[in-house]
């Protein structure tokens, strides 16, 4: 059992990388999300795939910075809360489910409160201490 569920976590991890690294030449589909659930499901599948994808270049340019001052610049979280609303609208708008309707209005408000309210906004990309995308 144990052994399927890593398999299990690796196969999501590997999957959320993939969506990731479209998302990441594809302005329609979000990076970050994507990159984040693979961050996790990497470390919970195996600990060699982990530090793997910890040295990918789409680790180092999307998450890195996150991941160490768990902040983002304010043009990131636009970018971000933007992109992943634009897909949530599009069921949104294609469902006359209520109750569908309302989960993907939970998950918009969720995903607001937390970025806006739990993450810490970093100072702009190539001000005091904060690395800049294209210099890296």
């Amino acid at each position: 059992m144990k052994k399927a569920l890593k398999a299990l976590y690796l196969g999501l991890g590997f999957l959320c990388f993939g969506l990731g690294a479209l998302g990441a030449a594809l302005p329609i589909l979000p990076t970050t999300p994507f990159l984040l659930l693979a961050s996790f499901f990497l470390a919970k599948g195996s600990d060699r795939f982990h530090t793997w994808f910890q040295q990918t270049g789409l680790y180092r340019r999307y998450l890195e910075h996150f991941v160490q001052t768990k902040s983002m610049t304010a043009r990131s979280k636009a970018l971000l809360l933007g992109s992943v609303s634009l897909m949530l609208l599009i069921p949104f708008c294609l469902t006359e489910n209520l109750w569908a309707r309302g989960g993907i209005g939970a998950v918009v408000a969720l995903k607001y409160y937390y970025f806006l309210f739990r993450v810490k906004t970093a100072p702009s990309a190539g001000k005091k201490g904060v690395p800049s995308i294209r210099n890296s």
